[in-house]
């Protein structure tokens, strides 16, 4: 199983310094045809880090989505508009692509166009006079429900990286008292190279289910998202920690033989290949779960949590069956 530091770095980003974090960055890839909109751009946007990239063709827009992270596509001119509408399509029609925003602007346009474009795919359509503020919220708007809509794990429906990050840092800011619990499955890579993909992807899901069931049913205002592959994260007041904690590893235990053939079962032990091309026995699943406390505004920003919980959990995993373990160390 990869390192749960190596999960925590590529998955929940954060710096590693004691410094924090510097506002967003927006990458917009802009077209635009006998209508300037590039200056009412950078006047929206100067308290961001704000990057445009032109494009006038649909190659060079491929090669720019290819180079940056684009967070929106936006396409504004005048006079007919089909050939812009096509555009919406054929970025629509790109795998890649598809997935990148597309927010349009015509000061007077036929109604047929701004219907076709909404068919084509285009996310917002901003028509008639260009109020600042109404435009400068829709643009945000459309960005904010892209990168949310995109950190939604599609197998467990839990909040993904990015919303995990953005929750996590609104707790630090507010200077709240909160623990962040980070679970992940012991021997889980052993399980789905032995059963394959599809029953490991039935086990991720049971487990999301088990840790967001008992974190709501126990704690109505926490939070339960989905790091990456078997790791997840439950963010609570300290005061659950026990309770919380012990019931996941207690209904875990009592739901993941079942998700074992018989014999297996009832040997205790599948036989699979480690990474050494060795075979080796493993034992049935268990579930490990770091915890760390944030009081008195010790943490500023999730990059110091995420180091502490890499290390906190690869002591945790060295122990048998499934643990539950709080850092009682000051941050380092």
């Amino acid at each position: 199983m990869r390192s749960t530091r190596s999960i925590i770095q590529e998955n929940w980003p954060g710096p590693t310094t004691t410094e924090p974090p510097r506002g967003p960055v927006y990458h917009f890839a802009l077209t635009q045809s006998g209508i300037n909109i590039d200056f009412h751009l950078e006047r929206f946007f100067r308290s961001n880090r704000i990057s445009l990239h032109y494009f006038d063709s649909f190659e060079s827009l491929v090669t720019i989505c290819q180079r940056f992270p684009v967070d929106i596509i936006m396409i504004a001119g005048r006079g007919h508009f089909i050939k812009e509408v096509e555009l919406v399509r054929a970025i629509k029609d790109n795998v890649f692509m598809s997935i990148v925003p597309v927010m349009m602007f015509h000061p007077e346009p036929d109604e047929n166009i701004v219907v076709a474009a909404y068919q084509a795919g285009a996310e917002d359509f901003v028509h008639g006079d260009w109020r600042d503020k109404l435009v400068e919220v829709r643009i945000r708007r459309v960005i904010h429900r892209s990168r949310r809509d995109l950190s939604v794990n599609p197998s467990t429906h839990l909040p993904g990286p990015g919303i995990i990050e953005s929750e996590v840092a609104r707790l630090i800011n507010m200077d709240e008292c909160f623990a962040v619990c980070y679970a992940d499955l012991d021997n889980f890579k052993a399980y789905n190279d032995y059963y394959g993909y599809f029953y490991g992807d039935k086990v991720i899901q049971l487990t999301a289910r088990v840790i967001k069931d008992v974190v709501f049913d126990l704690c109505r205002e926490g939070f339960v998202g989905h790091v990456a592959g078997d790791d997840f994260i439950a963010v609570i007041p300290p005061e659950e920690i026990d309770h919380i904690c012990s019931s996941i590893i207690r209904v875990f235990d009592q739901l993941i033989p079942y998700r074992y053939d018989r014999p297996d079962r009832v040997r205790g032990y599948i036989e699979s290949k480690n990474r050494r091309g060795e075979v080796e026995q493993f034992p049935l699943l268990t579930i490990s779960i770091a915890v760390l406390i944030n009081e008195h505004g010790n943490f500023r920003h999730i990059g110091e949590m995420a180091k502490m919980l890499a290390d906190l959990k690869r002591i945790t995993k060295q122990r048998d069956g499934s643990n539950y373990m709080i850092e009682r160390r000051r941050k380092y």
